[in-house]
């Protein structure tokens, strides 16, 4: 079957899926009112609110806690922070109305990647309950006069699985370990936005993060902080997810954005950050993608409808150091014979860029990228990502997201090959033992058990159709099909297919709840296994209940 044919045939199956939700969404012509998941990442002021509710009412005396505290309190119940009626227009006036409103979902602009919000952001706009705690104080002062804002969340979550080995319910993700309770991340903020809206001057900004928690491994960079994940396998780790320097220039046609650092990969409906998800588990269509960039990209808005993005990166997932290294081969062998070998063959300059369009009514957004495009070289992560996302809003309260990628490595080792296995044995690979203790990049099973080694392919078609019940409310399901032809993403060759059906339920901005219910069905025993204690997985299905909540300061 031809790559073309996969994604139409794949879209098709998402719709037809996913179609009686559409059937009962039916007409609601409610007026919404603005979030790239990697660029807004907290509530924002999103829906009308009573007048009286405004930021006059925010408590200024007492210490840093009791304000905090204060503000939770006024914020209970509500669907958006307090309003300024002396704050200035948030978004740019001839840019397509803002799309969805933040509660419910987890943005207020269709998600592109490696730019703040062009036209529709403005400095110090993070509803913080942290922020307002500081404020009195000398350093709130300082960084409101700087317009630096420090915020952040914790994120706890849950689950009941049909899976009982120790990360058995891989590669289900992200709660991979089956039947527990954990801290999945803990993430601070400490960031400088551009003004995005004026047009007058030159603006900058930057982001400073940490993640801690078991979500550590899904944003983790051979040679950054690695070694918790590679050689201990540590079930609670740190990482340094997005550290970046960004130049905002008005004047080049609607505005020019450039981004330099180590940022979140610029596809995806989704993202590592909790709350930049419609729900609290992941798809396989994300689990097994691109993590992270490190580079420079530039985007261009042409016209309010039109963005162009374009960048080089260091690949994916790998630590910028890496970019020419090499380390001694113990083992030299015909995969490779010399007597050294690059520590990551993925490590090199890269092409990341995207075109985004989105209609005047911004009902509808299509976002087509490509992704760190190099030689495909098998490498840590070194995935060639070649997709799109598309959004369609049926009604204010009813829309789908779909993404739709192929991803793909070259001389790929096979691992059903005699020989290759011995190699891998001996620490013959880049990513072998002992260097990589657990979780090394797999290998392809290869068709042809005589090669050495071969290409490794996967096609994936996701869908999320969600339904807003309430403005504090949102209804997702979750259809997909994840095509690992050679188990190199997943360890086993098969096809899976998944649906998952959850509420977003927001006690406040600051506080949500996600409960959910998963089913995945794999084409081969796929679940109920673990790679890295040798444990085979003897299940081809898996229904997983979970939950989490995040709570925002």
């Amino acid at each position: 079957m031809s790559r073309l044919s996969r994604i139409l045939f794949g879209s098709a199956l998402a719709a037809v899926l996913a179609a009686p939700l559409a059937a009962y969404a039916g007409e609601d012509n409610a007026v919404v009112t603005t979030g790239d998941p990697q660029s807004q990442s907290a509530p924002a002021a999103a829906a009308p609110a009573a007048s009286s509710y405004t930021v006059s009412q925010i408590q200024t005396g007492g210490n840093v806690l009791s304000r905090m505290a204060d503000y939770y309190k006024l914020e209970w119940g509500q669907a958006a922070a307090p309003t300024d009626p002396n704050a200035p227009a948030a978004r740019r006036a001839d840019y397509p109305p803002q799309p969805a409103p933040q509660p419910p979902y987890p943005f207020t602009e269709w998600p592109y990647g490696a730019a703040t919000l062009m036209g529709a952001n403005r400095p110090d706009s993070v509803d913080s309950p942290l922020m307002v705690g500081l404020a009195p104080t000398p350093l709130g002062k300082w960084m409101s006069d700087a317009h630096i804002q420090a915020y952040g969340w914790v994120e706890v979550g849950a689950n009941v699985s049909t899976s009982n080995v120790k990360g058995g319910n891989a590669p289900a993700g992200y709660d991979y370990n089956p039947n527990t309770a954990q801290m999945d991340q803990t993430v601070l903020y400490i960031e400088r936005t551009p003004d995005t809206v004026q047009t007058d001057h030159i603006d900058w900004g930057f982001r400073l993060s940490a993640i801690y928690g078991v979500d550590y491994r899904y944003t983790a960079s051979d040679g950054l902080l690695s070694n918790q994940l590679t050689k201990s396998n540590k079930n609670y780790g740190l990482d340094l997810p997005m550290e970046y320097f960004e130049v905002y220039i008005p004047q080049v046609a609607k505005g020019l954005m450039i981004r330099a650092g180590r940022f979140i990969s610029i596809p995806d409906i989704e993202a590592q950050l909790a709350p930049n998800n419609y729900m609290y588990s992941h798809s396989m269509t994300y689990t097994f993608d691109n993590f992270t960039n490190t580079g420079v990209e530039a985007t261009l808005a042409v016209t309010k409808n039109l963005f162009l993005q374009a960048g080089v990166v260091a690949g994916t997932d790998t630590f910028i150091g890496n970019a020419g290294a090499n380390k001694p081969n113990p083992f030299p062998n015909p995969l490779y014979p010399g007597n050294t070998f690059q520590k990551d063959p993925g490590a090199r300059p890269s092409f990341a860029g995207c075109i985004r369009y989105q209609s005047d009514s911004a009902r509808d957004d299509l976002y087509v990228c490509f992704n760190g495009i190099n030689n495909g070289e098998w490498g840590y992560n070194n995935l060639q990502w070649e997709g799109f996302t598309y959004y369609h809003k049926f009604t204010d309260k009813f829309h789908v997201a779909v993404e739709v990628y192929n991803v793909h490595e070259r001389n790929v080792p096979n691992v059903n090959n005699p020989t290759v296995q011995n190699i891998f044995a001996n620490g013959g690979t880049p990513f072998s033992n002992p260097t990589f203790r657990f979780n090394a990049p797999d290998g392809a099973q290869c068709a042809n058990v005589n090669t050495l080694k071969c290409r490794s392919n996967v096609q994936a078609e996701l869908a999320y159709w969600n339904y807003q019940f309430s403005p504090l409310d949102n209804l997702s399901l979750r259809t997909e099909y994840f095509d690992d032809e050679q188990g190199q993403r997943t360890g086993v060759a098969t096809g899976y297919l998944g649906l998952a059906l959850g509420v977003q339920h927001w006690l406040s901005p600051q506080i949500e709840l996600r409960p959910e219910l998963a089913y995945y069905r794999a084409g081969k025993d796929a679940f109920n296994g673990n790679g890295n204690f040798g444990i085979l997985p003897n299940r081809r299905q898996e229904t997983i209940l979970s939950g989490d909540a995040i709570f925002h300061f």
